[in-house]
């Protein structure tokens, strides 16, 4: 094949994608090797490849196929998760666009819009993928909506909840008025924002003028008794028309009086009863509050304790209902204003404070969480983390994290694990087994198929006449992370079919990749159910990526407009440019500052590599004796080749891919294009022998294996145009270099010696020297080194000869490596005149400068009035230019 003068990514990409494509290389089925498995973060499936995808799949892929290299079944498995809130929300606003509200849909006409959008937009995200070059097998693509997927997550709903595992409660709850549904505790983010603090009058009545008057009337008092007033401070106004008590501290003299007294909510005129509890904390606020059970978490407690009623006052949308009076219909936030407006108007509000405080928001939709109370399933998880816990944390810990500072955080969640709310008033995701039977809270029955609730509800009820007909399906559907806790078992049958090929081969799987966000959400509740179903874990190993930022530190946006197009990206710098560019300053678990230059360096470093290679195609081979310089150039490659592939492997088991780039770069870099084939390389229009380029080729193409996971297009098409390959014998199926003792020995040998030619390099620049000119060379040996590298030092060099002598050479230039000094005669080695007018003008220059700087020294004023760090740099220069002046003269007076 003609090797084109320039790579262009963009002409080999697709070629090559297909070509693996075309031979199946991806796929993987049950055999006689060792299985290496991955199961892909299923991205959602409304989801467009973003900065933080890259990442994370690239460092899948990089594992993968080293994986594959080695000899391994290679299997990754990808997929999509059906995302029920984020999904749901796109088609919701795709049918208002089309004049349709979601509500005057029923479920059937709802899925099949919701089904229309997933297959119009499902794929996007996966198609992306190939073009960062992902090897997934995608013949093993999987949704988590797919018919078998669903039905594993119907079977362990209805086996959780035969366990007595999975329970109907009336509870708080997270509500998220945006998506409208509840969310696990998990999905809530607490920040910290600014509010106020409302300081608000309640009128205080006795109780002897309420007689027979019921607790939450919204009846006016009466008759009042004086104009005795509590004041309560509160962050949320608009919940004072779901007061249903107030609370005082027992132990608080300041409210001693008002003991067994009663209180009127403001605007509202309820009759509430003042209670005492311990729960007050005396020294917040005014040292007491106001009681809202349908609408915070402690108060219903307390509301529980006292037998308190509970107002809801919010529609689902966190708009006021009817007990707003009138502010029914109103939005939550715009209430809060207008409310503060009129109570102080009407002299209930006090005085306003700022108040810094912590909000709950959605983790999907970022809205502020409503808690609220509601019939909900929840999975006990207390006695279900246990082996999660230990298979992490014990002493025969058999999962590791990476890095290890997240077993902490692991530590945190599991070890204060609450019951898992798992029920979403959605339509998109799968629908809870439960039918109901009957108008009462336990009148229902749970069932994989309607027919086998149908058996169960009339063994239950003693009624054989009730029909299919006579059942309600519970509307709600299971929260999203429900069904992607089952992936790693899911995605090879093993919750349908548990002893099936395919689960008994790749379960468990070894690697897992990705973010420490879903620390909790996925890679615990995996663990969690791992143990649960296969009685082991799911994966050995997880590996957790940093946020990827950009160069200003803060996370990357649409909102904030610093997040590139991924697919722009590679059309510009490569998939390979990419993949380098984001896996160069990616650290385990710590943040990746992204810099598009770090894409244009892999892009470069691809440039580099093609060179390197087109400078060996373009050698003309011939049968002639192999020079002494290339044997001992071969030998020292090999040693540092294994010497660098013992370090590589060392960072892969440690999960250090970054690490594992950087030393290949280097090797391929710096110690392959920039010094191995600058020591094989032959004479101006002459031949290689045929024994050095051999080697040559055979050293490039173990290069290309190592490098094949971080850059698989560039270093195939290298590959297939070095000789005709058969499909067996592609690159991407190739082995693994072997890993074989390196000669430490000869790489300090030769680090010592590029230091002499470095050395040599140096004075041929400095004085003018051609590099075509030989020049003599004479050596003070006061390191008795091995001398194996002399015959590389004069080739490098450019040396008439090498010559030991015990002492110093008269009218040499000189240099030292480590005890050794080095000598190169000057005489017909330099143009002398040319040396003197050269040196003289750097003289001039030097004591102008110096004269300078010993002016400012000289001003008193400057001494004394700069800060002293100005006044020391000022110093230091005046002796650096003192000595370079020294130095300047001796060199002119050893040339006169």
């Amino acid at each position: 094949m003609q090797v084109p003068s320039k790579y262009d990514a963009s002409q080999v990409e697709g070629k090559w994608y297909d070509y693996w494509m075309k031979h199946n290389y991806f796929h993987s089925e049950p055999d006689q090797r060792e299985p290496y498995t991955i199961v892909i973060p299923p991205p959602n499936v409304t989801g467009v490849l973003h900065m933080g995808h890259m990442l994370n799949n690239t460092i899948q892929d990089v594992l993968i196929r080293r994986a594959r290299l080695l000899g391994k079944n290679a299997c990754w498995v990808p997929g999509t998760d059906h995302a029920s809130i984020a999904t749901e929300a796109k088609v919701v606003a795709k049918l208002k666009e089309q004049g349709i509200n979601k509500n005057d849909l029923s479920r059937e006409e709802f899925l099949s819009h919701a089904w229309d959008w997933t297959h119009e937009y499902g794929g996007v995200i996966l198609e992306q993928l190939k073009k960062l070059g992902c090897s997934c097998d995608w013949d093993r693509t999987k949704f988590t909506m797919d018919d078998n997927m669903s039905e594993s997550v119907i079977k362990v709903f209805v086996d959780l909840y035969s366990k007595g595992l999975i329970y109907r409660g009336f509870r708080m709850v997270n509500w998220d008025p945006e998506a409208k549904t509840t969310l696990s505790d998990e999905e809530v983010i607490h920040e910290e924002r600014q509010g106020n603090l409302y300081y608000l009058n309640y009128k205080i009545l006795t109780p002897t003028l309420f007689e027979g008057e019921g607790v939450g009337t919204n009846s006016a008092p009466s008759k009042e008794l004086g104009d005795e007033y509590l004041t309560i401070a509160t962050t949320r106004p608009e919940t004072i028309f779901g007061d249903t008590a107030v609370c005082i501290n027992p132990n608080d003299e300041r409210f001693s009086h008002l003991k067994g007294k009663k209180a009127i909510v403001p605007l509202c005129n309820r009759v509430i009863p003042i209670i005492e509890d311990d729960y007050v904390d005396v020294e917040f606020g005014t040292g007491c509050l106001k009681v809202t059970p349908a609408h915070d978490e402690n108060d219903k407690n307390l509301g529980g304790k006292h037998k308190l009623e509970v107002i809801d006052i919010f529609n689902d949308d966190a708009s006021l209902n009817s007990f707003g009076l009138h502010y029914e219909g109103k939005d939550r936030f715009v209430v809060r204003k207008e409310i503060a407006h009129e109570l102080e108007e009407k002299g209930f509000l006090v005085k306003t404070e700022t108040h810094t405080h912590k909000v709950g928001t959605s983790e999907r939709t970022k809205a502020v969480i409503e808690p609220r109370l509601s019939d909900q399933w929840f999975l006990k998880m207390e006695e279900l983390v246990k082996p999660a816990i230990a298979s992490v944390l014990g002493e025969d810990a058999e999962i590791n994290l990476y890095p290890k500072k997240f077993e902490n955080t692991y530590r945190y969640w599991m070890e204060n694990i609450r019951d898992w709310n798992i029920s979403r008033q959605l339509m998109w995701g799968q629908q809870i087994p439960a039918y109901f039977y009957g108008d009462g809270k336990e009148d229902f029955v749970v069932a994989e198929t309607i027919e086998q609730a149908l058996d169960l509800a009339k063994e239950k009820t003693g009624r054989a006449n009730l029909q299919v007909l006579d059942l309600k399906q519970e509307p709600d559907v299971l929260d999203t992370w429900f069904s992607s806790w089952l992936w790693p078992m899911s995605v090879f049958d093993g919750i349908r079919n548990p002893e099936n090929a395919d689960i008994k081969y790749y379960y468990p799987t070894n690697d897992l990749v990705t973010g420490p966000d879903i620390l909790f959400f996925w890679v615990a509740r995996m663990i969690v159910a791992g143990y649960e179903y296969k009685g082991e874990k799911p994966f050995k190993n997880v590996y957790f990526t940093g946020l990827v930022r950009d160069k200003q530190r803060r996370k990357m946006s649409k909102s904030l407009g610093n997040s590139p197009d991924a697919l722009k990206l590679i059309e510009e710098y490569g998939a390979d440019g990419v993949r380098v560019g984001l896996l160069l300053s990616s650290a385990a678990g710590n943040d990746l500052m992204f810099d598009e230059a770090l894409c244009n360096q892999g892009k470069g470093f691809a440039n580099k590599i093609w060179n390197a290679f087109r400078l060996i195609d373009g050698w003309e081979v011939a049968d002639f004796e192999q020079p002494e310089s290339s044997k001992i150039a071969i030998d020292w490659f090999e040693a540092k080749f294994q010497d660098t592939i013992a370090t590589i492997e060392d960072h892969y088991s440690k999960y250090r891919i970054s690490d594992a780039l950087m030393d290949t770069y280097k090797l391929i870099w710096n110690d392959f294009c920039s010094w191995f084939l600058e020591m094989i390389k032959p004479e101006y229009q002459k031949p290689i022998d045929r024994v050095t380029y051999n080697a040559a080729i055979s050293i490039l193409e173990n290069n290309l294996k190592i490098l094949h996971p971080f850059m698989p297009f560039l270093t195939e098409e290298i590959w297939q145009h070095i000789s005709d390959r058969t499909s067996e014998e592609a690159l991407i199926v190739s082995k693994w270099p072997e890993l074989r003792s390196a000669n430490k020995a000869l790489i300090s040998d030769f680090h010592f010696a590029s230091e002499v030619i470095s050395g040599i390099r140096t004075i041929r620049k400095q004085k003018n020297i051609a590099f075509k000119d030989a020049i003599p060379f004479f050596v003070i040996d006061s390191e008795k080194g091995n001398k194996v590298f002399d015959t590389l030092i004069s080739k490098l060099g450019n040396l008439e000869s090498i010559q030991y002598v015990d002492a110093a050479v008269d009218g040499a230039l000189t240099f030292r490596v480590k005890s050794n000094e080095y000598f190169i005669p000057m005489a017909g080695a330099i143009d002398v005149d040319a040396e003197i007018k050269k040196l003289t003008e750097e003289l001039s220059y030097t004591e102008g400068f110096l004269k300078s700087v010993q002016k400012k020294l000289s001003n008193t004023r400057f001494v004394s009035g700069a800060p002293e760090a100005v006044v020391a740099s000022e110093k230091k220069k005046e002796a650096d230019a003192l000595a370079k002046i020294e130095t300047i003269k001796t060199s002119l007076a050893s040339l006169h």
